[in-house]
């Protein structure tokens, strides 16, 4: 693609208003819009003019009230890469951001013609691009210990002061209800997670953690476990490991957000998978007042899990061994009135932490991009025009 990449005609001013590009299919009710929607809020619009470049298929009523919070929005969806291309040039955007990776219907090939000045990864898909083109990734401390990740990226990763993202309840949610073991006479632990998730470790692991509980059961939730070939291939799996089918409850979609929220009433604690931690459904269960235990892996994709109860304030629910998974769960379920409390208290907690904490997000995220642009700036004062993938090292 290097050949049809030109030049910039951005005007290289460090403290000028700057236009930020979003690109994205998934600007509608999706997992990423969670993430993005405080993102297009806060933005301080003297200093940052947004343009959402959506792709997407189906637009629904999140896809309506993002457009109506975005600066600008161009609906891209069925055009020619080239022509977006050029319309980005037009725009005269300075920092593009990608909000979708390797991910369906993603527009990297756009990125890979560098209409932009400085392009950035972000947020929807938890690797690198792979792109030379694509010239920082955003993440944090936690998700990608410095110094040990960077190997795998062909970006330049960044590292935002706290969290990598910030979370926006569903207006949907329920309220909290009471810890269901007390009425039940059972521990309830649950995922709703993707099911493509539940990895052979994670279903191994899991088993051992009921067959410690031989009273306890399981509730999953994803759309592939609707089919009843899915589910009955996942009931196997745990038969084999040794809990018996009827401690199971698999379900797959078909419920309203309220509906799907409102299971987390259900679940007593819920079971983060590994190596592809949760994200949305780790902040939803949060926000619900269900603990979440999770194993920390070496990648960001199996970080995220530590990342956020981390920021979340309980960094002891995330553990280092598959015996310590097993053992923080027994733990968590052994006072019952106890986690009853808690329970009660993690939706205020939830709500005043890093995660939910909009305004300091958008301060952190606007000083990188500042920083970002005020690098492209130097390098083309000092006639020494950033070489496609290959930003400066001063941050």
């Amino acid at each position: 693609m290097h050949q049809t990449r030109r030049p910039h005609a951005n005007v290289a001013t460090p403290d000028r208003p700057l236009r930020i590009g979003y690109v994205s299919p998934d600007l509608r009710d999706h997992p990423v819009a969670s993430f993005f929607e405080p993102i297009l809020q806060e933005h301080h619009r003297e200093l940052f003019e947004t343009y959402c470049y959506a792709n997407v298929q189906s637009p629904d009523a999140v896809t309506s009230r993002l457009r109506q919070r975005a600066g600008h929005w161009r609906d891209i969806h069925g055009w020619d890469q080239e022509k977006v291309v050029e319309l980005i040039r037009q725009d005269g955007i300075d920092i593009l951001v990608d909000l979708a990776g390797h991910t369906t219907e993603n527009g990297l090939m756009i990125f890979a013609r560098k209409p932009a000045p400085v392009q950035v990864t972000w947020m929807g898909y938890p690797n690198t691009t792979g792109l030379t083109a694509m010239d920082y990734r955003l993440t944090d401390a936690i998700s990608d210990s410095p110094g040990q990740t960077e190997r795998w990226h062909s970006e330049r990763l960044i590292r935002l002061p706290k969290t990598f993202s910030c979370y926006v309840a569903p207006a949907e949610s329920p309220a909290v209800g009471s810890l269901p073991a007390l009425a039940n006479g059972y521990v309830t632990f649950g995922s709703l997670n993707n099911f493509r998730k539940l990895s052979e470790p994670t279903i191994a692991l899991w088993a051992r953690v009921l067959r410690v509980l031989p009273t306890a059961r399981l509730l999953l939730k994803s759309q592939g476990l609707g089919q009843p070939q899915t589910a009955s291939r996942l009931r196997e799996q745990f038969v084999r490991a040794g809990v018996e089918a009827e401690r199971l409850e698999l379900l797959g979609a078909g419920l309203s957000k309220t509906q799907h929220m409102g299971l987390y009433n259900r679940i007593d604690l819920a079971l983060d998978p590994f190596p592809y931690n949760g994200t949305t459904t780790t902040c939803d269960a949060l926000w619900m007042g269900v603990p979440v235990v999770t194993l920390a892996g070496k990648t960001h994709v199996a970080r995220v899990g530590l990342s956020l109860v981390s920021h979340f304030g309980f960094p002891q629910w995330a553990v280092a061994t598959p015996d310590a998974y097993v053992a923080k769960c027994r733990e968590l379920v052994s006072d019952l009135p106890g986690l009853a409390r808690l329970r009660l208290g993690l939706r205020e907690q939830m709500r005043l932490s890093p995660l939910c904490d909009a305004a300091q997000f958008i301060g952190h995220l606007e000083t990188v991009f500042r920083d970002l642009w005020k690098q492209w700036c130097a390098q083309q004062g000092a006639g020494q025009p950033l070489p496609d993938g290959h930003p400066a090292k001063k941050y």
